[in-house]
């Protein structure tokens, strides 16, 4: 018999888990204390929340897609 087809090679699943590793990255970047009824915490506004972190989620985002279409070179 054939062996069984994957729809995934071994490479899609390593660029997957890179690709899913960032997003966490980006959310990991976006955490931090926030502000409450008493105390106005001027964090929430920063650089590193507010525009590096969502570029570094969508950048992941666009890494897992590429991760989905790419097509191995080795052939199955």
């Amino acid at each position: 018999m054939d062996k069984k087809r994957f729809a995934f090679q071994k490479s899609n699943y390593i660029l997957l888990l890179v690709g899913v590793a960032i997003i966490v990255i980006g959310f990991l970047l976006m955490t931090g204390p926030g502000s409450t009824m008493t105390h106005f915490e001027p964090d929430i506004f920063s650089f590193r929340r507010i525009k590096l972190a969502p570029a570094v989620c969508f950048f992941g985002f666009i890494f897992v897609i590429y991760a989905i279409i790419h097509k191995s070179r080795k052939g199955a």
